[in-house]
């Protein structure tokens, strides 16, 4: 893994960067070349982000983004400390059951920020990114955007909620429907679904998210922060709870024999054999 109790974030070594103007806190992700791909040093970064939001007075929205041709096509399985190591499968599925919760906890610190938070999504939006911009309080996406949460064919459970909270905004028969079958969905479908609550043109997305953005900004701050702790309170009862079996069900699988079959026809571009066990 990484060093969780480092607070410093290396020159050349930003997963997402914070640009503050006009009342509007900018997160951008900004790995384009890899699809801004997601790894522990990026759930770690959304947790220092977060920290510094928090409790400046200056920012009143928060407007998540990313560059390139991609918001975040998933997990980046070239990135540094990915897979978690034990002396025996009892030690590695604690690890990872422990380390998961520690990532809930920097996702947590993201989603219930005091600011709304609006998500601008473009290409593809798959796994992790998914569920990243599921974490929104508001997404806006362009007409090319792609869903999935292709957990399941590569043998892991979704790990960050996403299943939760598509269960939470559009029912738990598709939330069962995404995450059992793994099958992608394009922008209009998800707008109907009640997932993304605006679908604009490509070159309208920054400027449509951005307006959004600014009319949250534009009101009376401490009343938008007790109308999103007031529907969060309501939406996310049970949240907590549901998150820990997720977390549990996440290091069961990623400890598996399974989720190495399935890593390995991934990158072998073949079938996986599943065994369940």
């Amino acid at each position: 893994m990484i060093d969780t109790l480092d607070r410093e974030i290396a020159e050349g070594e930003e997963r997402i960067r914070l640009d503050v103007s006009d009342g509007i806190g900018v997160l951008t992700l900004c790995r384009p070349a890899k699809l801004n791909g997601w790894s522990w040093e990026s759930s770690r970064q959304l947790g220092l982000m977060a920290d510094r939001i928090r409790f400046d007075d200056t920012i009143r929205a928060v407007l998540l983004r990313a560059e390139g041709r991609a918001f975040c096509a998933g997990i980046d399985v070239t990135a540094p400390g990915g897979a978690i190591t034990g002396r025996t499968p009892a030690e590695r599925t604690h690890r990872s059951y422990e380390g998961i919760r520690w990532v809930h906890e920097r996702f947590a610190a993201f989603a219930r920020l005091p600011q709304p938070i609006v998500a601008a999504v473009q290409g593809y939006c798959l796994g992790f990114g998914f569920e990243l911009a599921l974490m929104a309080d508001i997404r806006v996406a362009a007409d090319d955007a792609v869903f999935a949460l292709p957990e399941a064919q590569i043998g892991v459970a979704v790990d960050a909620g996403g299943d939760l909270r598509i269960a939470r905004d559009a029912g738990a028969g598709w939330a069962k429907y995404l995450a059992l079958t793994g099958r992608r969905i394009d922008a209009g479908t998800a707008e109907r679904r009640g997932l993304l609550h605006l679908v604009v043109p490509r070159d309208e997305l920054e400027r449509t998210a951005r307006e959004v953005a600014a009319e949250i900004a534009a009101n009376a701050p401490l009343a938008v922060r007790a109308i999103k702790r007031g529907i969060d309170a309501y939406a996310d009862a049970g949240m907590a709870a549901a998150l820990d079996r997720t977390a549990l069900g996440a290091a069961l699988t990623l400890t598996s024999e399974d989720s190495r079959e399935g890593y390995a026809a991934s990158a072998a571009k073949r079938s996986p054999h599943f065994g369940g066990g």
